[in-house]
């Protein structure tokens, strides 16, 4: 295989993924096993009319998907958050922290999706493997794959999502005859004895809150700009084609679910499973079962490519080890990286419950949502429109700043539960630790000196 050299002879990533590739990887990473459950949820809040939270969320989404859709058009490189934090902020602690909470979002869902495939396989199979074995097993299985090439990982990915989509197409299909049966804006009792728009309105957004997070595969997306073929054509349309299919899926999704059985009817989990035993009887829901192993494979394979791929880049912006850096000089893959989160997540699996983590990370990604969309702000008033580029006026980041900040408050105080706001601050605070004492971005000139390389290569 041919080695493309960067700067000092140092092999550099592939430049192989095409269009519909980075879409079906995007789509990959929106669409996923929570879907079956999500719908339960949803219309236990909104009725029928849960197909409006999924219209509302896919706008709010979209703000910050636009915004990201710019940025890697502008700057199609690997460290995705980072990078553009950095650039826009030049504060090197700003950058880590965002850097590094995004990876940690990216390993808490490796570890998790791990042991859900073990635990689905088990019970798929009626094993009696230790599920910490099985879980081991399905990681080093996820990064051989990373290992071999980013030609491997699309094609997996595919595979996948396309298993992963016609697992929600079969839902539809099998309800489609229901259509028009219910009322579509049927709302639980208590919006309906209120009956005004403004209760309305607010049981909305309650719902399109627990829908947003349906949308945000763009983060992942973002961080294999590098690797993608005329990105600042492609990355942007890939993000936007990949958020409207996902609309449409789960619009019809959640139409036929509550077509086929009254909303007060769907269970909180599993809903889609239920809806399909009643619609077709004699469906075999175990290949639902199956389908949701792939869903999960999927999840775990494209957070672990967007982790190493992050930490390649923040290590050429000199915030990370040197090592994080390299590239294998036949397979074209961040090795050192790859072995890097394999290690962590191993640890991570083990452990087992680690929900109050992932939770928490929810928080910190809004959090970075927002730095970013502001960054673009910035870059946008400082910098000269690069020609070529993907643009949006400066008012779509402002308000996915305001969309994504409103969440955050919507997620602090829903519930009453403060775990996961102190899981995140701990989390911030054990990261600033961790950057004083490594000492990373203590070379300010590197840092600099890196963006004008980038931006004479460029340019």
């Amino acid at each position: 295989m041919a080695t493309e050299a960067g700067a000092g002879g140092e092999p550099k990533l592939e430049r192989s993924v095409t269009l519909w590739q980075i879409t079906l990887y995007g789509l990959g990473s929106m669409l996923g096993a929570g879907i079956y459950g999500l719908i339960g949820q949803a219309a236990g809040q909104l009725g029928s009319a849960v197909w409006m939270a999924f219209i509302v969320s896919m706008i709010a989404a979209m703000l910050t998907g636009l915004s990201y859709a710019n940025i890697v058009s502008r700057y199609p490189k690997a460290g995705g958050a980072a990078y553009v934090t950095q650039r826009a902020y030049m504060i090197p602690l700003l950058s880590y922290v965002v850097g590094l909470t995004v990876v940690c979002s990216g390993l808490t869902s490796i570890a998790t999706q791990s042991n859900v495939v073990a635990e689905s396989i088990i019970k798929l199979f009626g094993l009696t493997i230790p599920v910490w074995v099985l879980a081991i097993g399905f990681l080093m299985f996820i990064g051989g794959i990373l290992l071999r090439g980013i030609k491997e990982c699309m094609w997996f990915n595919a595979l996948c999502t396309i298993v992963e989509a016609s697992g929600l197409l079969i839902v539809i299909a099998s309800g489609v005859s229901y259509w028009g049966s219910q009322n579509l804006l049927e709302f639980p009792p208590e919006a309906s004895h209120n009956g005004e728009l403004g209760t309305i309105a607010i049981l909305v957004m309650q719902g399109a809150v627990l829908t947003f997070f349906s949308f945000i595969g763009f983060e992942d997306m973002l961080n294999v700009a590098e690797e993608v073929k005329e990105p600042k054509r492609n990355m942007p349309l890939a993000i936007i084609l990949a958020m409207v299919a996902a609309t449409v899926i789960y619009m019809a999704v959640a139409i036929t679910a509550v077509s086929v059985m009254h909303y007060s009817e769907l269970p909180k989990a599993l809903a889609l499973v239920a809806v399909v035993e009643k619609a077709w009887p004699w469906f075999p829901t175990i290949i639902l079962s199956v389908i949701t192993i792939f869903a999960v494979s999927n999840t775990a394979l494209v957070n672990w490519v967007m982790g190493s791929r992050l930490l390649y880049g923040m290590s050429k912006q000199g915030l990370m080890p040197e090592a994080l850096g390299k590239v294998n000089p036949s397979r074209r893959t961040p090795h050192v990286a790859i072995f890097t989160i394999f290690a962590i997540v191993v640890i991570l699996a083990l452990i087992g419950d680690i929900k109050a983590l992932a939770s928490s990370t929810v928080l910190l990604l809004l959090t970075v949502f927002t730095v970013v969309n502001l960054a673009l702000v910035v870059l946008k008033n400082r910098e000269e429109t690069p020609e070529g580029t993907f643009e949006v006026p400066v008012i779509v980041p402002i308000l996915g700043a305001a969309v994504c900040s409103a969440l955050i408050v919507v997620r602090l105080f829903q519930g009453g539960d403060f775990t996961a706001p102190a899981i995140a601050i701990g989390l911030i605070a054990l990261i600033t630790v961790l950057y004083f004492v490594t000492g990373a971005g203590r070379d300010q000139a590197r840092l600099k000196r890196f963006i004008e390389q980038e931006d004479a290569a460029a340019g």
